[in-house]
């Protein structure tokens, strides 16, 4: 266990927070043990680890979103009585959750002030347009206040979510994977934010798995790894090296899987795309996947990436255009026939549209294949169980239990449980819509490493992902999109993350490629 942090000396500044041997369970699985920890007003506080480790657990229940099972939690001073979210923000507490907590239905600029309206004499005045345009000033994010958030990218969505938490003026604010959706101007644009307001004096807990991220904006570090903390210091001297290194227990080297061997271009696409559009926004879209090949689509939020994944899989109907399958045209295509045939879609909200989060473990996994796992109409428990066991084992999902309540699990272990029910129907065509999407780098290693699995298995992957690096690492091929068309296809072996940049910017002159060597995630 770490020894608690010590109070302050007299005269020292006062932690803004103060946590003292802190422990919590949910049922059996204890997640912290004996956590003790200290905040201080004016700085970027980051909390790192492995998925599992306890992090958005701390922010959760300094937010009042968790009751702690053991130990005091003082905010400014005072202790932490009764843990809601309502208590924390009268102790001015915010916090930005990675899954998001908003409200579809209503507009960006209700969802920011939602709780917070102008009244007068209990009417509401309607001024939330006018507040927002002054918040949007400051933040720069660029949403329109009365767009319905439910028609929003997920990534807009991430920054009304930044924006709601920041519009509470709150002292403190808990960041849990800010930017896990976000582009690297955008990501850029919230370092400035957070920048203003820790000059502000505020306190910035930031969750992250991005450690480069942590580098560039935090100001001291904390390490959890298995419920507890390992160390605590300024950022000052760490290199993503010895980051991971205090993360994983070991010296870790910070590295993609090398690539299978490409398949012939002579060999017959497995799926093939000609001419697709939709209306969702994709315009005469052709592109081909080989048995074998990972090919990756590459471009900016809102390129139509997620809506070519959605076309394929049956999600949105065709305009125009076909989509074969081993050469057959697939006709009246919908989820349910998609999966009959071979596809599997691993979506980038796995809460809200890859996951049932009041099942359990197994029925998560087996719900897209009953037929396959039933006798005679009716369900073989026992190959069920076997079934989750094997995908358990082979993705080293924690907790390990074949009924375990996915809801409680941490992201990177929800993850691998979506990978899990995809996986357990052995797919022709497995496409992957940000499968690394806030998970740390121990499961994103073992994300990469099943990619590259199913490509040696045969199976034609489509790889979608925010991160340049990660694609192009991974993939084969790569099309770069723009606006729902296909502007370009690029061999991944010798092109470059600036390259790439400058193709989709449209910038003539690209710079030139270095002889190519495998380059390490960006967290």
């Amino acid at each position: 266990m770490a020894a608690a942090q010590p109070a302050p000396a007299a005269g020292a500044q006062s932690p803004s927070v103060h946590l003292s041997g802190i422990e919590k369970s949910f049922g059996a699985a204890k997640i912290l043990h004996g956590v003790s920890l200290s905040f201080q007003p004016g700085e970027v506080h980051a909390l790192i680890g492995e998925n599992g480790a306890g992090k958005s657990s701390v922010g959760k229940i300094i937010g009042g979103y968790y009751a702690a099972d053991k130990g005091v939690v003082e905010i400014g001073g005072m202790r932490l009585d009764q843990a809601t979210p309502r208590r924390a923000m009268q102790f001015g507490v915010a916090m930005i959750h990675q899954e998001l907590q908003l409200v579809p239905q209503l507009t960006v600029a209700q969802n920011v002030f939602l709780g917070l309206e102008d009244n007068v004499a209990g009417f509401l005045t309607g001024s939330d347009n006018r507040r927002f345009a002054a918040l949007e000033a400051r933040c720069g994010f660029g949403l329109d206040p009365r767009r319905k958030l439910g028609d929003l990218a997920i990534a807009d969505r991430q920054k009304a979510e930044i924006m709601r938490a920041i519009a509470r003026d709150a002292r403190i604010i808990i960041m849990d994977e800010p930017t896990s959706s976000l582009t690297a101007d955008e990501t850029e644009r919230l370092h400035k934010v957070i920048a203003w307001l820790r000059d502000e004096g505020r306190t910035i807990i930031y969750v992250t798995h991005f450690l480069d991220h942590v580098i560039e904006v935090a100001d001291r570090v904390t390490i959890m790894r298995d419920g507890r903390v390992v160390r605590t210091g300024t950022i000052a001297g760490e290199t993503k090296a010895s980051l991971v290194e205090g993360m994983l227990g070991e010296s870790a080297e910070v590295a993609y899987p090398d690539r299978p061997p490409a398949p012939s271009p002579d060999l017959a696409p497995r799926l093939e795309l000609s001419g697709v559009s939709s209306g969702a926004g994709l315009k005469e879209v052709s592109l081909s996947i080989r048995p074998g090949e990972i090919v990756g689509l590459i471009g900016l939020v809102g390129a139509g990436r997620t809506e070519v994944a959605r076309a394929i899989f049956g999600a949105d109907g065709l305009s125009a255009g076909a989509i074969r399958l081993d050469g057959v045209a697939l006709s009246s295509l919908s989820p349910q026939a998609a999966v009959k045939a071979g596809i599997a879609l691993v979506p980038e909200d796995r809460r809200k549209q890859g996951l049932v989060m009041t099942q359990r473990t197994r029925p998560n996994m087996s719900l897209p294949h009953l037929e396959r796992i039933s006798r005679f109409g009716f369900l073989d428990m026992a190959e069920e169980k076997r079934r989750t066991r094997a995908m358990i084992d082979h993705f080293g999902i924690v907790p390990g239990a074949v009924d375990g309540e996915v809801a409680y699990y941490s992201g990177g272990n929800q993850q691998k449980v979506l990978l899990s029910k995809w996986a357990y129907g052995a797919p022709k065509v497995m496409i992957l819509d940000e499968p690394s999407r806030g998970v740390d780098i121990g499961a994103r290693r073992r994300i990469h490493d099943f990619i590259v699995e199913l490509a040696r298995a045969g199976v034609a992957v489509l790889l979608i992902s925010s991160e340049l690096e990660e694609v192009i690492n991974l993939s084969h091929r790569g099309y770069l999109m723009s606006e729902g068309r296909v502007i370009g296809e690029v061999d991944c072996a010798s092109i470059t993350p600036d390259q790439v940049l400058y193709r989709l910017f449209h910038v003539g002159d690209t710079p030139a490629a270095p002889s190519h060597e495998p380059q390490g995630p960006s967290s």
